[in-house]
């Protein structure tokens, strides 16, 4: 019976560490995902979306137009998209970031369906959930950013 306890007790040991390692590795896993999607999603608003407003590209530049926000709505937005897709890949900010994006996507969501009747309505939609996901995992970073502007203004 005494061969048997110390074995048990070492097969417990090795299989809890195992767990451990295991989630420790799937831990790793989503990090890099998570960041993965960040940078997919900054490049995607810094180069998709901010860019063709900031070249004032006739693509973007009709549909300002048209809603009568003219150039200077179309700049405003592209350097608030890309101020975002920056914000995005900096560790302090990247919750502030993904909601603001959030928000602008709300904001086009809006605008897709009354504006142009839902035209491309759903674009928007697909883009908030990653963002949604993206300030609520990288939230603990807003106390950082606090702390930050705290210790700025005393």
């Amino acid at each position: 019976m005494s061969q048997t306890t110390p074995r048990a007790t070492t097969d417990a040991s090795s299989a809890a560490a195992s767990a451990s390692a295991s989630a420790s590795s799937r831990g790793r896993r989503a990090r890099l995902a998570l960041r993965g999607l960040q940078v997919l999603l900054a490049l995607f608003f810094a180069v998709a979306s901010a860019l063709p407003k900031l070249i004032a590209h006739s693509s973007a530049l009709e549909p300002f137009d048209e809603m009568g926000w003219g150039s200077a709505g179309m700049y405003v937005i592209g350097v608030l998209e890309l101020a975002g897709a920056i914000g995005l890949l900096v560790p302090v900010l990247q919750s502030a970031a993904a909601t603001g994006l959030a928000a602008l996507m709300v904001g086009a969501f809006v605008v897709q369906m009354t504006v142009f009747d839902g035209a491309h309505a759903a674009t928007p939609l697909v883009l908030l959930v990653p963002l949604l996901l993206v300030a609520r995992v990288r939230r603990a970073h807003n106390a950082d950013l606090l702390r930050l502007l705290l210790r700025r203004q005393g």
